[in-house]
């Protein structure tokens, strides 16, 4: 049987927010298997949050992995993200799994393929995709990021709508995952 896959992820960063999202839609070869997927997840007590493009079953356990990775890091991103790399490209096991995954803390966007890759968007860019639609939702998302004043979590369900239109594998079966910069404590102010 054909691998299960699962596409369209993007992330967005603007201002102290950032929002992941991605599209509902599983397919086996051409025949659409589940269109309500949830291919974005809360990690490391809520503080990251991951989504997934590629086989189901191979994004799952790399979920996994870079959950022990986020512990073992106590919760640093890219520390997290590169051990997770690390161990993806060299494990005899892992280097064959088909998926890339976006990461993102509330201050930090990562790509993560199992070449080894950890790529972080420009400052001025602020956005990563991933998946078959992932071209036509970064695409929407920059110029949304250029010509809106929308916030974070609604550029990253507008440009998911666009890719929708325009990609057979993506659907508008849309799932947000939204983090916030923690404000400044005034107390910790000094005085």
């Amino acid at each position: 049987m054909t691998k299960a896959h699962a596409t369209t992820i993007v992330a967005v960063k603007r201002g102290d927010r950032v929002a992941v999202a991605g599209d509902g839609q599983v397919t086996v070869g051409d025949v659409v298997m589940k269109q309500r997927a949830s291919k974005v997840r809360r990690l490391y007590h809520d503080q990251v949050v991951c989504g997934f493009a590629g086989a189901v079953a191979d994004a799952l356990t790399l979920f996994d992995k870079f959950e022990q990775h986020l512990e073992k890091h106590q919760g640093n991103l890219l520390r997290a993200a590169v051990g997770l790399s690390k161990e993806w490209r060299t494990d005899r096991y892992l280097r064959h799994l088909e998926a890339n995954l976006i990461a993102a803390s509330a201050d930090r966007v990562l790509l993560l393929s199992g070449d080894g890759e950890v790529i972080e968007p420009d400052d001025n860019d602020g956005v990563a995709a991933i998946g078959s639609g992932g071209p036509y939702a970064h695409a929407a998302a920059r110029a949304l990021l250029e010509n809106t004043e929308l916030d974070a979590t609604e550029i990253a369900r507008r440009s998911l709508e666009i890719a929708a239109r325009l990609c057979i594998y993506t659907n508008d079966s849309i799932t947000v995952e939204t983090l916030n910069a923690a404000p400044l404590d005034a107390a910790a102010w000094p005085r």
